[in-house]
């Protein structure tokens, strides 16, 4: 079966589903080929920290009813060592605010506007191949319930993550990887429990990196770090909040309530660019291209980014004949995620316990949070890039500064 359509998107994750609605808000014919079903991919737990510029998106495009109504308002973060906690007030700072909302609800909402404003999402592909983009007729060879079809379109956007098949379809020696690997990894737990405070907490302490969070006023959502070589077998409901009431000791005598664990994982921590983000009509976006610690919350949050820039380029070639955006798509985004890659880094290295470091490493991390929680200088470009830096301008700013 033959199929036709302008923008061929692989993979049903926030930015090709993102990317679907902002071509729809201009229209321009989109087709979402995901290979996993559709009740995994809600069900998928990710990030839950949705930057001003994301949460402003959604509600531009008209898919931010349940967020606004269920997702959770924050004005600021603590950062915690010494056993006492500092409050960063990012709005005081910024003027912006951050909402918790998780990614798997992020996603369950883009699927069901996609649905009701006829957006095509076809869930459980087979065999996805990418064909002719480095040509002018690019195509998307999938199986899809038995049958053989191809999509043809005049563009592919490559939105299907670290592990997916865009990226590796791109012939050798166009990419240029950069990569760190951390020596450490974040143990995660979902448990049935009040949160105890409003806010974020991210807490240095001897025994390694804590953080409290939480996905909803019954749901509380903790981390802490641990060896990438631990086995989540070994890590007992006890052992684990006994482990997070250490490292959240502080001396007003708060901690976590404590409740069901509902899941656990371990995630392994990397930082990770590949460049160019484009090769011929084939645009990657979101994790397919980068991946960020955590520690910084801006993983989804610069998938988001990137389509908004893939889609302004789009829009201005379909509706102006101007290739400029799409021309300069890479280095228009690759100056944001570098960025968002310092943030994340830096985050990472000053609250985060360092593997074979000495006593000369934790002392020089306390100065950086003594700092960061006493200097408004520094504690606002904190709160500037925790906020999420903007996006809207990304064609103007290139344009601005010259980039080619």
């Amino acid at each position: 079966m033959k199929m036709h359509t302008q923008i061929g998107i692989v993979g049903a994750g926030p930015a090709g589903l993102m990317l679907a609605h902002l071509l729809r808000a201009e229209g321009i014919e989109a087709v979402v080929l995901e290979a996993r079903s559709r009740s995994y991919v809600e069900g998928r737990v990710r990030a839950g920290v949705l930057e001003q510029g994301t949460v402003d998106l959604l509600n531009d495009l008209g898919v931010g009813d349940r967020m606004r109504r269920e997702g959770l308002l924050h004005h600021g973060i603590d950062l915690g060592f010494n056993r006492e906690r500092h409050r960063i007030d990012m709005t005081a700072l910024t003027g912006r605010a951050i909402t918790v909302y998780g990614q798997h609800e992020v996603v369950k909402d883009l699927i069901q506007a996609a649905l009701d404003f006829g957006i095509q999402i076809l869930f459980d592909v087979e065999n996805v191949a990418l064909r002719g983009f480095d040509g002018d007729a690019p195509s998307i060879r999938f199986d899809v319930n038995g049958a053989a079809c191809e999509l043809h379109c005049d563009y592919i956007a490559g939105c299907d993550g670290f592990h997916g098949i865009s990226r590796p379809s791109i012939p050798d020696g166009i990419i240029t990887i950069f990569e760190r690997i951390y020596p450490f990894s974040w143990l995660g737990i979902l448990a049935e429990a009040a949160p105890s405070r409003e806010e974020l907490v991210y807490m240095n302490s001897e025994r390694g990196f804590a953080l409290f969070s939480m996905r909803s006023p019954s749901v509380t959502r903790l981390y802490l770090q641990c060896a990438p070589t631990e086995d989540i077998a070994e890590w007992s409901d006890d052992r684990i909040w006994h482990e997070l009431f250490e490292r959240f000791q502080s001396s007003d005598g708060w901690k976590p309530n404590e409740g069901r664990v509902l899941q656990k994982n371990i995630t392994p921590m990397r930082s990770f660019v590949a460049e160019p983000m484009q090769y011929g009509r084939l645009f990657l976006a979101g994790d397919a291209v980068h991946i960020v610690p955590p520690t910084g919350a801006k993983g989804m949050n610069l998938a988001i980014a990137d389509v908004k820039v893939l889609a302004e380029g789009f829009a201005a070639y379909y509706h102006d004949g101007n290739a400029l955006g799409l021309e300069r798509y890479s280095s228009i985004c690759l100056r944001r995620v570098w960025k968002a890659q310092r943030f994340s880094w830096w985050m990472t290295s000053m609250l985060h316990r360092i593997p074979d470091g000495n006593a000369f490493d934790h002392r020089r991390q306390i100065a950086e949070l003594d700092y960061v929680t006493s200097s408004a200088a520094a504690a606002k470009s904190l709160a500037e890039n925790y906020v999420g830096l903007p996006i809207d301008r990304a064609l103007a700013m290139a344009d601005e500064v010259g980039v080619v």
